[in-house]
């Protein structure tokens, strides 16, 4: 942990996240809490001893805290015994971002990102009602993340992950000038928005689990439900929504991965194929991002259950030019 020594001899000091709490009782019938703490560096057991809810604050997971106290020995682990903990402040000039996963981009610039992509849309259809799905959830879409874990679960994954497909379409409309562009890319920045339905997320931009839409609609087909609803609102023909629909329930390519109908159209097949590649590189270098050159990572499950190998030609990050 990123604690500092204050002038008292032993005692520490330092801005952190609660992790984990739980309020427990000792034989003798005192409250104290039971915490994780976290920050950059890793995380740590930690006890409040004697704690008082009405005379100390109310604490809880995923706030950001400033906490003095001594480390000591219990059991043969280190644990953290907190003597002064309080909430942080705006003048603590801290940042949720220095706690917890994060892209290496901010939600607003990512975001205008998408409105300037947005405006370059030929067609005024698509361009009406991509730009007003975005405007509704934008305050969201900020911070959310693309995954409960796996690929992009971090504080703004969701932009990260959709910028990223958005950029490596772009360059295939390029290369195939009959490809529809308006649409293949309004797709791309909608393909994943019912996330934000279907996660519950803290304020941190982490996902604690699943919302009861989520677990019981799921994204593609909550994707295609705000999609139809949008355009009904705002009066765009509901042939160009059906299109839209379309490549949100089928983005994930095949049934086995939740999909009602799989691509029928050449925009729709190039979303799946470019949201798997995108998830798929992630998934490589997250995994091999702490593996020496010459070594193999542990299996990942979610890559077939393979090995992977770092040949060590190129440094590896999960960073990618958005630019």
């Amino acid at each position: 942990m990123n604690f500092v020594n204050t002038p008292t001899p032993d005692v520490l000091e330092g801005f952190c996240l609660i992790k984990s709490l739980e309020k427990k009782t000792t034989a003798k019938g005192l409250t104290y809490l039971d915490l994780v703490l976290s920050d950059s560096s890793g995380e740590i057991v930690a006890k409040f001893w004697d704690y008082k809810e009405n005379m100390h604050s109310h604490f809880g997971a995923n706030m950001l805290v400033k906490v003095r106290g001594r480390m000591n020995e219990y059991n043969g682990d280190v644990q953290f015994r907190v003597e002064r903990i309080r909430e942080c402040t705006e003048s603590d000039n801290v940042r949720i971002e220095d706690f917890v996963p994060s892209v290496n981009r901010t939600g607003e610039e990512m975001l205008e990102i998408i409105y300037n992509t947005i405006e370059t849309f030929d067609d005024k259809n698509i361009r009406k009602i991509v730009k007003a799905i975005i405007e509704k959830y934008e305050d969201r879409l900020v911070y959310w993340p693309a995954a409960f874990k796996l690929h992009h679960a971090m504080r703004g994954g969701l932009l990260y992950h959709t910028l990223s497909i958005l950029r490596m379409a772009e360059s295939v409309c390029k290369i195939y000038p009959s490809i529809d562009r308006s649409l293949l890319l309004g797709g791309v920045i909608l393909h994943d928005i019912a996330k934000i339905e279907e996660f519950e997320v803290s304020s941190t931009g982490m996902a604690t689990g699943y919302s009861v839409d989520g677990t019981l609609i799921g994204h593609l087909v909550k994707g295609a439900m705000i999609v139809e609803e949008t355009a009904k609102e705002i009066g765009v023909p509901g042939d160009v929504a059906m299109l839209l629909e379309h490549m949100l329930i089928s983005h994930h390519g095949i049934p086995e991965y939740g999909v009602a109908v799989r691509p029928l159209f050449v925009e729709a097949e190039i979303l799946s194929q470019l949201d798997t590649l995108d998830a798929t590189i992630f998934e490589f270098q997250d995994a091999l991002e702490n593996v020496q050159p010459g070594d193999f990572s542990s299996r990942q499950w979610a890559l077939d259950n393979r090995k992977l190998y770092n040949h060590g030609r190129r440094e590896i990050s999960t960073d990618v030019n958005l630019d």
